[in-house]
This record gives structure tokens, sequence and C-alpha cells, in this order.
């Protein structure tokens, strides 16, 4: 093992722990305006909307928790390209700049300004500017994930550069933001997100169900996982129709990574789809790649005899097993946890909220709550491992994006301090939520009623 090998597992490991935040993040924040938005509307109709605003300062003391937790983590993403990738820093440096400055200066600033506003504003901002705030920083959090993965999806399919002494110099901003990967990428993996959010929240409002059973505050749980179902079930079509496109492109931008998802060795008309080893379906993947059933897709050792010819002797196979396998766990945990949101939406189509939840399907959504979470990250490890031996895709190779002057032991080092802290981090979050799921949402302020001498006496202040 040598430093390259150490500094990929270190960024993959400080990666893959950042993104359990990120989607997070995403879709819970906008659960929680929804959530304030509905009690906004209904209360300034005169209805009661008493259980709403306890769902959203629960539920937004959760997204808060997250948020930070992913701001912290996120920071040393960046600290990463300087130590131990200086030679990828170097050569994507003029093209990264503009969407991650703007992601920073723009996105982040709007997210992170807001969302103050919002943790302030609480009796003292006006419920519909405070309801305002809230919608900004959801807002930035989206635009901040769009430029990140509009860069990412650069590394995938760079265009609108041109390669000046050794560097990346980027020609045309508008072509890296509009980048087709990009517009596929985006609402796949926010879509996603929605689908983590709705797992988490479907979870907490199923454990709480079971805590509290037929009484007390259970119709207002019931509603939080109304509305979770929701979310999941249709950000579920979103991700299998955006899934969808994505697969046809990589037939045409990265046919290696979609053979290696498929186990195909050779170039197929009318290739089959491979479930697990050894059981096919004929002429499916041609279809779901091309929309047509006897269409070629690439197999690996053709692609990689033409990779060999257009860019030199080299490897461009990447970690099959890890690949195929994450293709597999991405579809099966994504499509189990639309499942079960569509089974909730069955079981709960009665409008009213004091109908009581089966306990058994209570337990179902307790014990699903990684199921989302794993498929966004095994589907976040396709997508990266997949394009190796690449960082950007027929440009620069992950071998030659490494710093030289890094010494193996210094990335041991460093490697050996992110995981004990990411560790413990990760301990100080668990302790965090399960203490406030546990806790449940605070009981509202009763205000003191008037005496009879009060209700006579005229208040003068007005």
């Amino acid at each position: 093992m040598d430093a390259l090998d150490l500094a990929r597992w270190q960024f993959g490991v400080t990666t893959v722990y950042h993104f359990l935040f990120v989607p997070l993040t995403i879709g819970l924040g906008v659960f929680v305006a929804g959530l304030q938005t509905a009690w906004y509307r209904r209360t300034r109709k005169g209805g009661d909307g008493e259980h709403l605003l306890r769902l959203t300062k629960f539920f937004g003391k959760l997204f808060l928790i997250n948020f930070a937790m992913g701001v912290v983590t996120g920071i040393v993403q960046e600290f990463q390209f300087g130590m131990n990738w200086s030679q990828y820093s170097i050569f994507v440096g003029d093209v990264f700049g503009a969407p991650l400055a703007m992601e920073a200066l723009l996105a982040f600033f709007l997210e992170s300004t807001f969302l103050g506003l919002w943790i302030f504003g609480w009796e003292r901002l006006p419920r519909r500017v405070h309801l305002a705030c809230l919608w900004a920083a959801v807002i930035g959090s989206n635009l901040s994930a769009y430029f990140i993965l509009a860069a990412n999806a650069w590394m995938k399919h760079p265009v609108g550069y041109e390669v000046v002494g050794g560097r990346a110099r980027m020609t045309d901003l508008w072509a890296v933001l509009t980048n087709s990967t990009a517009l596929a990428q985006v609402p796949h993996v926010v879509a996603g997100a929605f689908v983590v959010a709705g797992g988490f929240v479907i979870a907490v409002s199923g454990y709480r169900i079971l805590r509290e059973g037929s009484g007390g505050t259970a119709g207002m749980w019931r509603t939080s996982l109304r509305g979770a179902l929701v979310m999941t079930a249709i950000a579920g079509i979103v991700v299998a129709g955006t899934g969808d496109q994505s697969a046809r492109m990589l037939r045409e931008q990265q046919p290696m990574k979609l053979a290696a998802a498929e186990g195909l060795r050779h170039d197929t008309a009318g290739a089959p789809f491979s479930v697990v080893p050894g059981l096919e379906v004929p002429d499916l993947l041609s279809l779901l790649a091309a929309h047509d059933p006897q269409a070629v897709v690439q197999g690996m050792d053709d692609v990689q005899r033409r990779y060999a010819a257009a860019f030199g002797p080299a490897d461009y196979t990447p970690n099959l097993p890890v690949v195929f396998w994450s293709f597999r766990v991405m579809i099966v945990f994504g499509m189990t946890t639309v499942g079960l949101s569509v089974l909730g939406l069955w079981l709960t189509r009665r409008r009213r909220r004091t109908t009581a939840l089966p306990r058994w399907f209570a337990r179902l959504c307790v014990l699903a709550l990684p199921l989302p979470t794993v498929a966004i990250v095994a589907g976040w490890l396709l997508s990266e491992i997949g394009r190796q031996p690449w960082t950007v895709q027929g440009e620069l190779m992950t071998a030659a994006s490494v710093s030289p002057g890094v010494a193996l032991t210094e990335v041991a080092a460093t490697l050996a301090g992110f995981t004990l802290l990411y560790g413990v981090l990760a301990v100080a979050e668990g302790v965090l939520l399960m203490r406030h799921v546990k806790a449940g949402p605070e009981p509202m302020p009763v205000e003191p009623v008037p005496s009879d001498e009060a209700r006579l006496t005229p208040t003068l202040m007005y």
C-alpha cells in the first residue's frame, strides 16, 4: 500500500461520512419548512395549528443538529485538496474556482444567514418574515447542492474548458453549470435526499407512535408520518425517472462504469440485465440504457482495449465487486423504502388524525431507518468508484492527481486522526439525535387565564 491508496481511503472515509448528513439536511429542511407553512396557513385562517407548530420545532431541532454536523465535516474536504491532491487541484482549479466560489459566497451565505435569522427569530420576527427566512435557507441549501454537483459532474463529463500548460482553463461557465450530466445528476441526488429525509421522519414518527400508543399526541405523529410518506413516494418516482436518464448518459459518456455495474465483459446487442450473477433478464440492459432492446452496450474488455489505444497502456477497469454490488444495493434498498411509503399511504388513507396506526407497521418504519441512507451512499460509491481510474474523465488519472511530496506515514497519520475524530463526532451526533427523539417535542407554553378583575379592567396600553 502506498500514499495514493491511503489518500483515496482518507478521502473516501471523510466524504462518505460527510455525505451521511448532506441528504438529510437538504430533505429535512424542506420538510420542516412545509410544516411551518402549513402551521402559518392554518392559524392565519383561525384554525388550530398547535400540533403543526410542535412538529416544526421538534423536527427543526433535529435539522439543526444535522446541519451543524454537516458543516463541521464538510470543511475537511477542502483541506484534503491541498494536502493529498495538489496535482488534482492544480489541474481543475481554474474550472472549479467559479462553481465552488458561487457555492460558498452565494448559496452557503444565503443558507447560513437566513437559518440564523430563523433560529433566533421565533417571537421576534413577524410570522410571514420568519417563515420566509426558513425558505430562503432551504433554497440556499439546494443551490449549494447544485453548484457542488455541477463541479462533480464536470469530472465525469468535462465541458466548457481547454487545457493550457497542463491545466484545465474554463472557457464557458454556462456550459459547466448546464452540463448534461449535472442536469441529470442534480434532480437524481436531490430527490434521493428527500427519500432519505422522508425515511428519517417516517422512522422517528413510528418510534413516537410506538412509545405513546393510541393516546396522547399520537394524532400529531400520524400527521408527520403521513407527510413524510407523501414526500418519500413522490421523490422515489423522481429518483426512478432521473436514474433512467442517467443510465442513458452513462452509455455515451462513461461506458466503462455502465459495463462494470452490470458485469458485462464484451460489446453486446440486446444486452441482458444481471439481477445477480447467474440470473439475467434478456435485453433489459439495452432497453434501460438506450430504450432499444437490441441496442449495443459496450463491455469492459472492449472499452479497456479502446481506452488503452486512446490514452496509453493502463488498467481502466474500476473495482468490479464494489461497483456491481453498489448498484444493486442502491436499487433494492431504495425501492424497499419507496414501497414502504406506498404501503403506509394505503394504511393511512383515512384522513382522521385519531385513526390508529397498526403497531406492526410502526415497528417496520423504525427498522427501515437505515435503508434510504445505505441506498444513497451505495449510489455515491457507484458514481465515484465507477469513474476510476480517472479523477477527470479522459483528462486526468487518479495516480497523477496525488500530491508528490506527501509521504505514506503522513497520510496514515492524518487518516488515523480523521477517523478517530469522526468516530467521536458520530457518537456525539447519535447521542444528540436519540436524546431529542426520546424526549419528544417540548410542551407548548400555556397562556395565563386572566382574572375576573382583569377582564373588567380596560387595557390602557392599547
